[in-house]
């Protein structure tokens, strides 16, 4: 049995791009994780942000359809670093931005903790952010990773019942139990968008919950290797390709609608 966890098409091959341009003759959502799918990943967090040439693609298709940004990082933090006005905004890994009531009481105890376990952590290499809704402990710039990981598992000892913590890429998380994730986010987007499908892509274990939920009339893709444990229906190899995804996109919705709009001329091909 194959297992459809990992995803062996590639976006940017023969199947994948039929898909595309299939997704792009509807309404579509074009949304987007930020580190690591939208902006490359970078040595410290505050260096990220959109490449230029992205960003103008991310415009011009923001022009003709909704582009969302759904992010791990707070709302405040990310709109500066996107370079073009998308639709929609989500932070937080789903938590901010639409309007949800959100509880974070237990967050202060583990803020506290923070400042209290802090000559620890900085010198394990451990920088700690403060995003609001959730935080988060990156070790990228750790000398000994593994130090740095018992460093913040001291940190997460005895975690309050109404928090939960998860691992990403040289990161660890702590969210609230019961908030919103980006998957809940993407599915309350498309409802606010008045879009019939999504088209998503992240790189990372916050991603899933959008692939996991996704019915098979939207598109999903993982950046990473073709092996990754997922459940995205396509990968891209690396945040590289993104640039050439997003000018495929672009070509893809000109084409649509050209199509659509012969069709109205002349009355053959339907309904799209």
């Amino acid at each position: 049995m194959v297992d459809t966890r990992v995803p062996r098409r590639h976006l940017l091959g023969a199947t994948g791009s039929a898909a595309i341009s299939q997704l792009m003759r509807q309404r579509v959502l074009l949304a987007f994780d930020f580190d690591g799918t939208l902006a490359p990943i970078v040595a410290t967090p505050d260096l990220a942000h959109v490449p230029v040439e992205m960003a103008a693609h991310l415009s011009a298709l923001a022009a003709q359809c909704p582009v969302a940004v759904v992010t791990g990082r707070s709302m405040a933090d990310v709109c500066p670093r996107l370079g073009f006005e998308p639709a929609f905004v989500v932070g937080n890994h789903g938590a901010e931005g639409l309007g949800w009531s959100v509880q974070g009481r237990s967050l202060q105890t583990m803020r506290e903790k923070a400042e209290l376990l802090a000559p620890a952590l900085v010198a394990a290499g451990v920088q700690f952010e403060d995003k609001g809704l959730s935080l988060a402990l990156h070790y990228r710039q750790a000398r000994n990773p593994g130090a740095a990981l018992g460093a913040i598992e001291s940190y997460l000892a005895d975690l309050p019942d109404d928090l939960a913590s998860y691992a990403g890429k040289c990161v660890m998380n702590v969210v609230l139990r019961d908030a919103p994730d980006k998957g809940d986010a993407v599915v309350e987007l498309l409802k606010r968008s008045g879009c019939d499908t999504v088209f998503f892509v992240g790189d990372d274990s916050n991603d899933e919950p959008v692939f996991e939920l996704a019915p098979a009339t939207w598109l999903t893709a993982r950046i990473g290797e073709s092996t990754d444990i997922t459940t995205a229906m396509f990968y891209l190899s690396r945040q590289a390709q993104m640039l050439p995804l997003l000018a495929h996109l672009r070509r893809a919705l000109t084409s649509a609608a050209s199509s659509f709009k012969v069709a109205a001329e002349t009355g053959i091909g339907g309904a799209f």
